[in-house]
């Protein structure tokens, strides 16, 4: 059974503006609550950079788990940036979308998983490759 990645468009024009604490909170041992300064922030102007080419998907599987990609998280895709040796891709592979990171080597191209139980995908002139987008963020539930 073949599995679907459902991609979903920011809305950029409802966005809802949250608290946000700008001066970081502390992850080591507690600072005194006079440090405390809220501001406001919009999550959708922090994580799109170009409205026109930034899609939403749910990440499916444990292909990507190495690289902090777990099942169900949403992954920010900006389609304007260029594929790059090293970055995490989304790619129209043989018909069907992957998440996979870019590996080049010379003139090879690999999609490679970042779990071991998974092999990397080595490009062949055959195979029909598409880059379809660039993932930016990474957004989770702890």
């Amino acid at each position: 059974m073949k599995k679907k990645i459902q991609f979903f468009l920011p809305d950029l024009e409802n966005q809802i503006e949250l608290p946000y604490i700008s001066s970081g909170i502390k992850a080591g041992f507690p600072s005194p609550a006079a440090d405390f300064d809220e501001s406001k922030i919009s999550l959708d102007n922090v994580l799109v950079k170009n409205k026109e080419a930034t899609f939403y998907a749910k990440a499916s599987g444990n292909s990507m788990i190495g690289a902090g990609i777990d099942n169900g998280d949403i992954l920010v895709i900006d389609r304007s940036l260029e594929p790059q040796n090293n970055k995490i891709a989304i790619c129209y592979l043989d018909g069907e979308f992957t998440v996979k990171r870019i590996k080049i080597e010379g003139d090879n191209v690999f999609l490679m998983p970042e779990n071991k139980n998974y092999k990397p995908i080595q490009i062949a002139e055959e195979n029909d490759l598409i880059i379809w987008g660039i993932v930016t963020y990474v957004i989770k539930k702890v």
